[in-house]
């Protein structure tokens, strides 16, 4: 991101950004943003940009044997409000001109019911069985608690019966998670919680490197590995490219190009479970580019 700052002056260039209007669709790779300082997130800008509402996170076992196996959830993030809106800020005290920080959160009527609304459709034509929308109502009775109060009445006037709705605490259902991960099939969230579940998630499935990512919006949906960019192995030909196959793969279902995303998958599945190629991460040997000349292969062969 810094070569692209200092390119073309903005980490987000409008090329870039013209591209995505003209298509409605980008395969995005990890964005760095730094700590504490400099330039905004791009990936919020790009959410913010294209009102990318929803998040779509699944989690879903392809290398058996580890600590948790035949995982298969989905994590159902909002995307464009909560805490990730972007307005804080410092109060000066003395000498000290960080001495507070505040921040706000906003969540809106209309931002948690089009989140829930696609939460639930997603379930329903996905043939999932039970939806949990996970929340903070007890403590942020505002904040989260009309996130959670429009789900429940979502839920009554539309959905009841097509699958189960349940609720937990955010706390709670982490616990649940790394205890028994297989009673949630659909998580539905805020943007915070989600971000943070999702992440929780994909180490059930063998790490960031396994999870792929849907930004969705009402004219555009941008794709992504959900791991950062991790500059430390930059260049070193280790990385798991996973992560970003994955993501295409589903890209190529919302382009309605099932066979294709299948396809993908298969190829992806076969070299990781009968060829047996797999990246440092996954308990293998393998670089990058030996893991995707497998694949190539894989997919040539059909």
């Amino acid at each position: 991101m810094a070569a692209v700052l200092e390119w073309a002056g903005d980490p987000l260039p409008k090329a870039t950004l013209d591209s995505i209007r003209r298509t409605r669709l980008a395969l995005k790779g990890p964005l760095e943003t730094p700590s504490g300082g400099g330039y905004r997130s791009s990936n919020v800008r790009l959410r913010e940009e294209f009102k990318l509402y929803a998040n779509l996170r699944p989690a879903l076992t392809i290398v058996p044997g580890g600590r948790f196996d035949k995982i298969d959830l989905v994590v159902v993030r909002e995307n464009l409000e909560g805490l990730y809106i972007g307005h804080e800020h410092f109060v000066q005290i003395d000498d000290d001109p960080h001495a507070v920080a505040m921040a706000t959160g906003i969540n809106t009527r209309a931002g948690s019911r089009r989140l829930l609304e696609f939460a639930f459709a997603h379930a329903v034509a996905t043939g999932r069985k039970k939806v949990t929308i996970v929340h903070k109502a007890n403590i942020m009775k505002a904040l989260t608690g009309i996130f959670l109060e429009t789900g429940l009445e979502l839920y009554e006037r539309k959905y009841k019966g097509k699958f189960e709705l349940d609720t937990v605490i955010i706390d709670a259902c982490a616990m649940k998670l790394v205890l028994n991960p297989w009673q949630f099939d659909v998580l539905v969230t805020t943007n915070l919680f989600g971000d943070i579940l999702s992440d929780l998630v994909a180490g059930l499935v063998g790490g960031l490197g396994m999870a792929p990512g849907a930004n969705i919006g009402a004219d555009a949906a941008i794709f992504e590995a959900v791991h950062g960019s991790a500059p430390d192995i930059a260049g070193k030909g280790i990385a798991n490219p996973t992560a970003l196959l994955l993501a295409a793969a589903m890209m190529l279902d919302h382009c309605q190009l099932v066979d294709k995303a299948a396809q993908l998958r298969q190829a992806l599945d076969a070299t990781l479970n009968i060829d047996l190629v797999r990246t440092g991460d996954l308990g293998g040997g393998a670089s990058t580019a030996a893991f995707t000349k497998a694949l190539v292969s894989r997919i040539a062969n059909g």
